[in-house]
């Protein structure tokens, strides 16, 4: 046995998941040599159901919840998570103990080359399984046909790739991650085609009370994937939304060190459309958050929010 000991994580079977916690194991390897790491493969109940809409079975935390029992009962050290399937909530025995550094945040429209969301013909269909990207599709190019999409990257990029789809739109993330950028037609704007929440972080997830593994995940973590994920899970908890409403947040540094944080909520048509934006300290990350979700509510966000609970 090393003299660190061994790790067992807890991970989807996708192959964006295996490659996130691939890379943990890469990154608590190097850092620790000797460190024995297993990966414990989970099934969870997003996984088993793929023939519905996630926002119509429970949303995203379909894919977390199984993971964060295997935590809980002690069958499992850590999980290693995209931070925008994780709930705002999470058990009080959890923690979010590490953020490495963040990959590309914005989506990306996956088609034929030279193509843009907004020059897609009339009637063009256009994938995803998210309800903010269909919102802001909308938006974007009214005459196109949003059509509900769900399974895994490689899946989804089939879709576009066998002419199924005329497009379809993914988190630039899973697609850098995988080696699969190069089929991308357009990188979407995040000022003007908002992400979700904490898109492109990486959240690694353990009991609260494992200091040992808090230890081995300290030189992982990533001061500035920290601030946005503070920033866009605050602006997440004040809202108070589900996966049933089309909301989207991006914080972002500025060279002089300050932080600006912009939030929207839209109507699932693409109607009506709130945006609202703060800047300030690196320190008050959270708090930037949370006042951009204030200011939407103030606006009348909470109009639908309510429509949609």
């Amino acid at each position: 046995m090393s003299e660190h000991g061994s790790v067992r994580i807890a991970t989807r079977g996708s192959e964006l998941a295996l490659w996130q916690a691939n890379f943990v194991k890469g990154e608590l390897q190097r850092h620790w040599p000797g460190l024995v790491v297993h990966l414990e493969i989970v099934v969870t109940e997003g996984d088993r159901i793929q023939d519905r809409p996630l926002h119509a079975i429970g949303g995203k935390g379909l894919f977390v919840k199984g993971i964060e029992e295997k935590l809980l009962d002690g069958s499992a050290d850590l999980a290693v998570h995209s931070m925008k399937d994780l709930p705002a909530e999470m058990p009080a025995a959890l923690v979010i103990a590490c953020t490495p550094p963040r990959e590309d945040p914005r989506d990306a429209l996956v088609g034929p080359a030279g193509q843009t969301l907004s020059s897609l013909r009339p009637g063009a269909r256009v994938g995803t399984g998210s309800l903010r990207r269909a919102a802001l599709v909308a938006r974007a190019n009214a005459g196109v046909e949003v059509v509900p999409l769900r399974g895994n990257v490689p899946t989804r990029l089939r879709k576009a790739k066998s002419g199924e789809l005329d497009a379809v739109i993914l988190a630039a993330a899973g697609l850098r991650r995988l080696g699969l950028d190069e089929h991308v037609a357009e990188w979407l704007d995040p000022i003007a085609f908002c992400p979700a929440p904490a898109q492109g972080i990486l959240a690694l997830q353990c009991r609260a009370d494992d200091g040992r593994l808090r230890a081995l995940l300290a030189p992982l973590d990533d001061a500035r994937a920290g601030l946005a994920a503070a920033a866009e899970r605050a602006f997440l908890t004040t809202l108070g939304a589900g996966c049933t409403v089309p909301v989207g947040c991006y914080a972002r540094p500025e060279e002089d060190g300050h932080w600006r944080v912009a939030g929207i909520v839209v109507g699932p048509g693409g109607r009506p459309y709130f945006r609202a934006e703060e800047r300030g300290e690196a320190g008050e990350a959270a708090s930037l958050g949370a006042r951009v979700a204030a200011q939407l509510l103030g606006l009348g966000a909470r109009d639908v929010l309510e429509a949609n609970p």
